[in-house]
């Protein structure tokens, strides 16, 4: 339940602190007032969006603090789980800074807005007007469903298996997709596989065959040159290896006089059998070195070869041929890895989508439980709201296919006449009706939740009269379980209320704040005499001001 609620430096809030109470209280106010104001400070509290822009004095921060006894809705173990002093008087502040950053706490703990939701969500709801317009959307009639159905542990456990399906599902979609694009070119990459896969291209040899045509296409001058080379070396008449010969017989003759001479004897032996080595080389050189047609041809036409490969695809060098040739049989070996995969992904989906359809039905099954006990309830209500000929039915499909909520399409068809054929909400109720159905589900959702507190901003919107004293007397049976808190602009509901505040604007030195207070008796005699009659107070509506008191 909310104790209080303590705003600081918020839109034209100087300063508020406002104690509240169990049971029904009220809130009234002239439009402008500041009745909004005060919402958007609780929703603050609520982890709804901070922005500097509502502070009222810009270089002091703004604070909004709220109190809840929490002591009887088992949130021990969420606090301890979230790291969170548990405290039967928690206490909840959110702080805005001129600098714009934003800051929540509970019982002193910092915590992100993320923990700060989950527990508010279960301390307190707050009714919108403009929520009274989600009425008519299917999303949160199903919300409804869910509620009054208690669905939550069997929806948690149809969400798990369905993301397992989902992301599976996106995961073959992908592979799909890219087995597609890769088939499209796969007819290209066969055709290029095939020309460089027969090329047979080895690495290393464009620079073996460029050096083997310089050596074919120059064989005529090489040769000349090797025979040239051989001749001196060991030819016909004086040649070198002659002359060392001569050289050697001559230090031979003194080498018994000359004894230095020994070791220039070993020299002249190792040169000569060196040039010997060598001259019988350059001879089988000269043998078999020969003008090659048909061998400077086939070099060539390798060569020309390996050099339009390079041209077409653009590589600088063999080995970037080859790089490209493995690339291409990698693609074309994915093709059928592709095949495998999507078999086995799908096996994977049809498994899941298994246990997906189980959770769904099971879902499904809890669901439709629920919806003879929304009809009934919410005909019993609105009888008691002047619309004895209403009735509302929960409407059930189920989907070709599997959402994020499961499988169910649900609709609220409405009628508010006794001959009238129940359509959807957005078509067939009026503003009143459908407040006064709002009215009716919030009471529902209320009660199934347990949740300790409400509060409603002018759900009466579009009533008056008997029905809005109708609508006052359901409040107050509410607010037998739980804390209830009206924003309104009716006496009839005014006058229910076992407490009333008064938000109003004042000037204080020349600027306009807003305040709240709680009314004595008698100043709610005269606010509702105001809401009665206007400013100008008259003893008729003084009189009934005091008989809408007395229910």
């Amino acid at each position: 339940m909310l104790k209080s609620l303590t705003v600081t430096n918020y839109a034209l809030i100087e300063k508020a602190d406002i104690a509240l109470h169990p049971g029904f209280s009220v809130i009234t106010g002239e439009t402008g007032a500041g009745k909004s104001i005060l919402l958007g400070a609780l929703g603050l509290i609520l982890g709804q969006r901070a922005d500097a822009d509502v502070l009222k004095d810009k270089s002091q921060k703004c604070v909004v603090e709220a109190v809840f006894n929490v002591a009887d809705y088992g949130l021990e173990s969420l606090m301890n789980d979230n790291e969170v002093d548990y405290d039967p008087m928690t206490v909840i502040r959110r702080e805005i800074h001129p600098a714009g950053k934003s800051r929540a706490f509970i019982n002193d703990t910092p915590v992100n807005l993320t923990i700060l939701k989950e527990l508010t969500s279960r301390l307190i709801d707050i009714h919108s007007q403009h929520q009274t317009l989600l009425l008519g959307d299917n999303h949160y009639q199903q919300m409804v469903v869910d509620v009054i159905a208690g669905s939550a542990d069997a929806k948690m456990v149809y969400r798990e298996v369905y993301h397992q399906y989902r992301d599976l599902q996106h995961k073959l979609d992908r592979l799909i997709e890219e087995n597609n694009k890769q088939k499209a070119d796969q007819d290209y990459i066969t055709f290029q596989l095939t020309q460089l896969e027969a090329a047979k291209l080895i690495d290393g040899e464009q620079e073996e065959l460029e050096n083997r045509l310089q050596q074919l296409t120059h064989s005529a001058e090489i040769k000349a040159s090797l025979v040239q080379s051989s001749t001196l070396l060991d030819g016909e008449g004086q040649n070198i290896l002659e002359g060392l010969r001569g050289v050697r017989n001559s230090l031979t003759k003194i080498q018994s006089f000359l004894p230095d001479t020994e070791g220039m004897l070993q020299r002249i032996e190792a040169a000569y059998i060196d040039l010997k080595d060598l001259a019988a080389e350059l001879a089988y050189k000269t043998e078999t070195t020969d003008h090659q047609p048909e061998e400077l041809q086939q070099v060539q036409q390798r060569l020309d070869l390996i050099f339009d490969l390079q041209k077409k695809h653009r590589a600088a060098s063999v080995a970037e041929l080859i790089a490209l040739t493995n690339d291409y049989r990698t693609r074309l070996n994915l093709l059928t890895g592709f095949e495998e995969q999507m078999a086995e992904l799908q096996a994977a989906i049809d498994k899941v989508k298994a246990q997906v359809q189980k959770a769904a039905d099971g879902l499904t099954s809890i669901r439709k439980k629920a919806f003879p006990v929304i009809e009934s309830s919410l005909q019993g209500k609105l009888t008691d709201l002047g619309m004895p000929n209403a009735r509302l039915i929960v409407s059930h499909q189920l989907k070709k296919e599997f959402g994020e909520e499961g499988q169910d399409d649900i609709e609220f068809l409405f009628s508010a006449n006794k001959a009238g054929t129940p359509a959807g909400l957005d078509k067939v109720a009026s503003g009143g009706e459908m407040s006064r159905l709002m009215l009716c589900i919030k009471a529902l959702i209320s009660s199934a939740k347990g949740l300790p507190t409400l509060l409603l901003d002018e759900i009466d919107t579009g009533v008056s009269g008997e029905i809005a004293d109708k609508m006052g007397r359901i409040m107050t049976e509410m607010s037998q379980n739980i804390q209830v808190i009206s924003i309104t602009h009716l006496p009839q509901i005014a006058g229910r209320g076992q407490h009333h505040y008064k938000v109003f604007k004042t000037d204080e030195t020349g600027q306009t704040v807003s305040k709240i207070e709680l009314l004595a008796p008698e100043q709610r005699i005269t606010e509702i005499a105001k809401m009665l009659s206007g400013s100008e107070l008259s003893e008729a509506a003084l009189k009934n001001a005091r008989e809408l008191m007395k229910q």
